[in-house]
Parts: C-alpha cells; structure tokens; sequence
C-alpha cells in the first residue's frame, strides 16, 4: 500500500509559518526601509534579501519533507554536521573580524551566516538521535544509562557522547561571545534531557542548580560591580547589558540607551499601537529595532492587543509542533519535535526577557519577525523536520491500521 506524502501534509504548522513569515516580511520593511531611505538606499533592499532567504527556506522546507527518515537517523551524516559545525565556529570565533564586540559571522562575498544559529537545530537532532538509542537503557538504569560512557569518547571520529559535544559546542559559542545563542542552547539541551525519559529528580536537580549559579552570578555582578566585571576578559563586551538590565535609566546615553527606548517604544504603543510604519523609535532612537528589539516595534506599531495576537499565533504552532512530540510513537521523531518546539520557545522566552527587562539582552531574535536570513533559514529546516516526521507518523499509522483491517477480514473468513 502507497501513500503518497502531499496528503499527509500537516496544514495547522504549515499556514501559521506562511503567515507568520509573510507577517515578519512586513514588519522587515517597516523597520528598515524609513532609514535606509535616510542613508540614500532602496527602501526595499533590506526585505528583499529577506525575501530571498524566505523562498530559499520554502525550498528547505521541501526538500526536508521529501527525505526519509532513515537519512535522518544515519549516525555518518550526523557526525558529518557536528564536525563541519565545530570546523565553521571555530573559523567564526578566530578567523573572522569583530562585529559589536562579537565574531561569529563568516562572510564570503555578498553571502553571510552565523553557524551559531545552525548549532540549535543540530543539537536538537543530535540529541534526539543520541537518546533514542538509549531508550532500553533508560528504562532500566535511569541516569544511569546516559552516564555508561566516558567523558571522553574512545575515538574522535566517534563524536555521539552528548556531554561532550554539548558542553564543547556551547563553549564556543559562548566564547564569540554570543551568550544569547549559548543561553537557547542550554536550555534546549535542558528540555531535550527532560523529555528523554530520565526520572523528573534529575531534571529538577539540574534545573534547580542553574537558577541557583544564575542568581549567585547575578548577585556577584551586583555586589562587585559592572565595572569590575568588565575587566574579565571575554565579560567586557556583556557588561554594559548588565549595567543596563539592573537600570537602563542611569545611563540613558550608553548601556542603558537600548533598553530605556524599549521601554519608550513601548509605551508609545499603548494597546492600539500608532499604526504600521509610524513608529518613532525605529527611526535612529532605537538600535537594533529591525532584529534584537524587533518585537518592542511590533508594540509600538500594532499595539499590545495586536502583539498578543502576534505572540498567540506563535505559541499556537509551538504548541501544533509539540502536539506532534506527544503523540509520536518513535523516541526519535517524539524528541525531535518536541526538541523544536522547546527551541522556538526559549527563543522567544529570551527575546521577550531581553526587551521587557525580565532578563538581560542578549541579542537573539525574534522568531519569523526579525530581519535575519539564517534565523528563518533554521527555524523553516526545523519546520520541515517536524512536517517530515509527522507524515511519517501518520503513514505509520494508517499501514498499521489497514494491516489489523486485513487480519481481521482473514480471521473472519477463516471462521465462517
């Protein structure tokens, strides 16, 4: 029995990423084109790139959804990605000029990526791989079964022990420095862990010991001083966000100056928003308003009521993607999902906290709304690995059920 896979299609992830992507179209021309003009561009240079990127996603997206799993699930093409990822953040961290304070982005001619952005789906892959695999043993020994290796695995060609490659990629990312990144990552690596069917104890030690290292290091920062922090190497170019996260206010024309016109965009939004692309703080009062601090322009423009229909369709597909996790029968299409779905949600976790005050700024995007031709590119593969396993989940079921339907005629042919 055939089933041809175009039936299959998912349409409750698939419409709201259609429409969240041309929605952030939209909002890509609105923060951008008013300066651009300003500076002598096109207005539509900025959406158009992103509009390029889009389409190549769209054709991601496609190619994904027609692979099969098995090519997935190859352990040699697994580790193929892991080694180029660490080969390009190695050459983003040492080999590439700072941006902002930062390395992280490899240019080649017009075309730049940051490999950073593409470590989260594969840490997302390579997890549910590695735990799939272990799911026997985790039934049997708990903990205990994803500690049976060593630290160090016996060959380097043999990259599948999970605290190593995590602990490995999260430092190079954190070393560019790009803890917003390194921030999505470790949580990920948190829900991934907690949905591997590990007992909820070790999750909820783990869980506990990092809020308490997050609030000493906050209070530490505090007591010492930004200042003082700042002389650590690495810490200097994050110590202006701390300084700006305890009061944006004290410095309005440097560390806090971000943060405070935020708040102002805003505030200036109220609950109808002063209309698509009559936003004021885009307008050179707030850097980074067309990625970081996207969503505070969303604010301004649409309003809170138009920001919480925004946030509700995004939440929405992450619950759609999750849902997929949930009822996945294979450990590794269930991982896999619900790995995405905990992906895009730190995202936006760490990107609302960032602009609101709830957390210091980390400079991640927001998800589909920001400009950022690699923040959609990995945020559509990830869309695709999730339409691609639920098809096959479907597929799955529908053989199984046309098989009992055939046993069961046969059966009551062989009785009568």
């Amino acid at each position: 029995m055939k089933i041809d896979k175009k039936h299959l299609l998912n349409y409750s992830i698939l419409l709201p990423y259609l429409v969240l992507s041309v929605l952030g179209l939209i909002i890509v021309y609105s923060t951008t084109s008013a300066t651009l003009i300003q500076y002598g561009g096109s207005p539509f240079r900025s959406v158009l790139n992103q509009g390029i990127f889009w389409i190549v996603s769209l054709l991601a997206i496609w190619f994904i959804y027609r692979l099969k799993l098995n090519f997935l699930k190859n352990s040699r093409v697994l580790t193929a990605a892991m080694l180029i990822e660490v080969v390009l953040l190695l050459i983003a961290r040492f080999f590439t000029q700072e941006v902002n304070g930062a390395h992280g982005w490899i240019v080649i001619g017009p075309i730049s990526f940051q490999p950073a952005e593409y470590l989260k789906i594969i840490m997302v892959w390579f997890l549910a791989f590695t735990f799939a695999r272990k799911q026997k043993l985790i039934e049997t020994y708990d903990y205990q079964a994803l500690t049976r290796r060593r630290w160090f695995p016996r060959n380097w060609s043999d990259l599948r022990d999970w605290r190593l490659y995590s602990l490995l990629m999260i430092a190079l990312v954190a070393a560019q420095p790009d803890l917003g990144n390194a921030a999505i990552i470790v949580l990920t690596v948190i829900i991934m862990y907690s949905v591997s069917g590990v007992a909820y104890k070790w999750f909820s030690t783990i869980l506990t010991l990092i809020v308490g290292l997050s609030s000493l290091f906050l209070g530490t920062i505090a007591v010492v001083g930004v200042k003082n922090m700042a002389k650590i190497p690495v810490f200097g170019y994050v110590a202006k966000r701390f300084s700006a996260y305890f009061n944006p206010f004290k410095d309005l024309t440097d560390s806090g100056h971000q943060l405070a016109n935020s708040y102002y965009a805003m505030s200036n939004g109220g609950w109808f928003g002063m209309g698509l692309g009559n936003s004021i703080e885009k307008r050179g009062y707030l850097p980074e308003a067309h990625t970081d601090f996207v969503f505070s322009i969303v604010i301004e423009e649409l309003g809170l009521i138009g920001a919480i229909m925004i946030l509700a369709l995004v939440f929405f597909l992450i619950l759609r993607i999750m849902n997929v996790g949930l009822k996945a029968r294979d450990p590794f299409n269930s991982m896999i999902a619900l790995g995405v779905g905990g992906m895009i949600l730190m995202q936006v976790f760490v990107n609302i906290g960032g602009i609101s005050g709830l957390i210091p700024s980390t400079g991640v995007t927001f998800p589909f709304l920001s400009q950022g031709g690699n923040s959609l590119l990995v945020l559509s593969v990830a869309i695709g690995f999730v339409l691609n396993i639920d098809a096959n989940e479907k597929r799955e079921s529908i053989l199984e059920e046309a098989e009992e339907q055939y046993q069961s005629q046969i059966n009551s042919a062989a009785e009568t």
